[in-house]
């Protein structure tokens, strides 16, 4: 058969690309076009993304398609990092450049919402776990900050649906990319409109859901005429891109925990409906949607972020490492000398990393780690400590031991942490790929196509596809005793 050629537009925090995708049937192939930085800026006292940038660049990397063997390719699909949106005015502008989800508008703001609605019926309505960023807190921010922008808006548009809009001028939201932020019903899958209702959040500015797998539109004229000459569809994937990972999960079967592994670490697991317990409500856990109805019922983990952070600041004081550096400094570092709890507010902003693990580790008591490769180790180490609670509470409110776990994304080429994983854990660690997030997408294009013919299909053809490395746990009592420091830590 000829092969389906499909372009994944793949954003994350810090950069994005284009991979264009080539389907034979049996096998997928991967083919990176455009590479280029996502660089939030701050102006005015507001940490902004640069949409207007991002949107050139995705027309870079259709145009490179156009101007090559890949001009056939059938549909493009993007997917981005969630919550964050940007508000269109009722002429179809764009009326301000969407605000990073890193922005400081919304500190205290869960408290702030608490007194008009409380956080359990907020939970128990949405699902999702708090996070000062989530889409309905950044709304009520706007409506006590800056009320003329939601006054005056006519549509609400999510990063992947407001790109998708400037391409076709069709203005959706895709499902999956809405779940994350808690504006939707869990259970019914639809707005929360009675709950937006009493912060005041007008409802006329959403627009109709939309289901990965639909169809969006072709690309506008005045967009053909600055790529070139293109018949692509552009298709709606599970456009969040933690649901994208997981639809590249190369897990046989429903049972696994997975792991999408990268700046942010998502860990939990594939259920058929959400699970929303007064249990899953204390340990904060979040009911978001998946591909085919399913939810993906996880936990947010500040993942790699504090090793990236802590690289930039050895490179600011003049020491720049490679990341194979580090776990070589690590490897030879004494084990669980310290711990974090690396979901501690005191890691989430950028700036001196290493000198807050020390600080960290210094009040709590522990030996303050003295140079890079203690530095990781506690990092990658606590990690993995994280982990165990995290698979731990899954298996409690599944009423089962869940066998392996599956790790995807930029991180499992930490061959260490890996390892972590399944000592922390006790069960094996399958990793791979290395490409979740982009496979994921293409995965979701390929079934729109008819050429894949469900999710169970898409993970044999990643099975077939990318190479899958097994780690099996070495467990010690070592990591006994420092799952019990852990849990003193994290007040357990």
């Amino acid at each position: 058969m000829a092969k389906l050629k499909m372009l994944a537009i793949d954003l994350g925090a810090s950069s994005g690309r284009g991979i264009v995708g080539s389907f034979d049937g049996e096998k997928l192939s991967l083919e990176e076009n455009h590479r280029f930085p996502n660089e939030p800026v701050t102006a005015a006292g507001t940490f902004t993304w640069d949409i207007l940038r991002i949107f050139h660049e995705i027309k870079n990397s259709i145009r490179k398609c156009a101007l090559s063997d890949d001009k056939d390719i059938r549909s493009i699909g993007i997917d981005t990092w969630g919550v964050d949106y940007g508000y269109l005015d009722k002429n179809g502008r764009l009326m301000a450049n969407p605000i990073n989800y890193r922005d400081t508008r919304t500190e205290g703001i869960i408290d702030y919402a608490a007194k008009t609605v409380s956080k359990s019926d907020i939970y128990n309505t949405t699902g999702i776990q708090f996070m000062n960023f989530n889409t309905l807190f950044q709304l009520i921010a706007d409506l006590r900050d800056t009320p003329y922008l939601i006054e005056n808006a006519d549509k609400l548009l999510f990063v992947p649906d407001l790109l998708n809009y400037f391409l076709t001028g069709v203005k959706h939201t895709e499902y999956t990319i809405a779940s994350t932020g808690a504006i939707l019903d869990a259970k019914t899958r639809n707005y929360a409109f009675d709950l937006m209702e009493k912060f005041r959040i007008p409802k006329n500015i959403f627009t109709e859901l939309s289901q990965p797998g639909d169809k969006v539109g072709k690309l506008l004229p005045q967009v053909l005429e600055d790529v070139g000459s293109i018949s692509a569809d552009v298709v709606n994937v599970a456009a969040h891109d933690t649901a994208s990972a997981v639809v590249s999960v190369p897990a046989k079967g429903e049972d696994f925990v997975f792991i999408s592994s990268g700046t942010w670490l998502l860990m939990g697991t594939e259920t058929k409906s959400p699970i929303i317990t007064e249990t899953s409500r204390k340990y904060d856990f979040t009911n978001e949607g998946g591909v085919n109805g399913t939810t993906r019922f996880l936990k947010n983990i500040m993942g790699l972020w504090i090793e990236q952070e802590s690289r930039r600041q050895w490179k600011r004081e003049g020491k720049e490492y490679s990341f194979d550096d580090l776990a070589n400094m690590a490897i030879a570092s004494k084990p669980m000398q310290c711990i974090i709890n690396p979901d501690d507010p005191l890691f989430s902003g950028p700036g001196n990393m290493p000198g807050r693990i020390a600080d960290y580790c210094k009040a709590t008591g522990q030996h303050v780690p003295e140079n890079p490769g203690e530095i990781v180790r506690c990092i990658f180490e606590s990690l993995s400590l994280r982990y165990r609670w995290t698979v731990e509470k899954i298996d409690e409110m599944l009423g089962r031991k869940t066998p392996f776990i599956n790790i995807v994304g930029g991180g499992t080429k930490d061959a260490l942490l890996c390892q972590f994983a399944a000592d922390a854990c006790a069960r094996p660690v399958y990793a791979g790929p290395v490409e979740a997030t982009a496979i994921g997408n293409l995965a979701v294009q390929a079934i729109s196509a008819g050429e894949i013919k469900d999710i169970a299909q898409a993970r044999e053809v990643v099975r077939n596809s990318f190479e899958i490395v097994t780690y099996e746990p070495k467990p010690s009592s070592v990591w006994d005793e420092g799952y019990e420091r852990f849990k003193k830590l994290i007040g357990e």
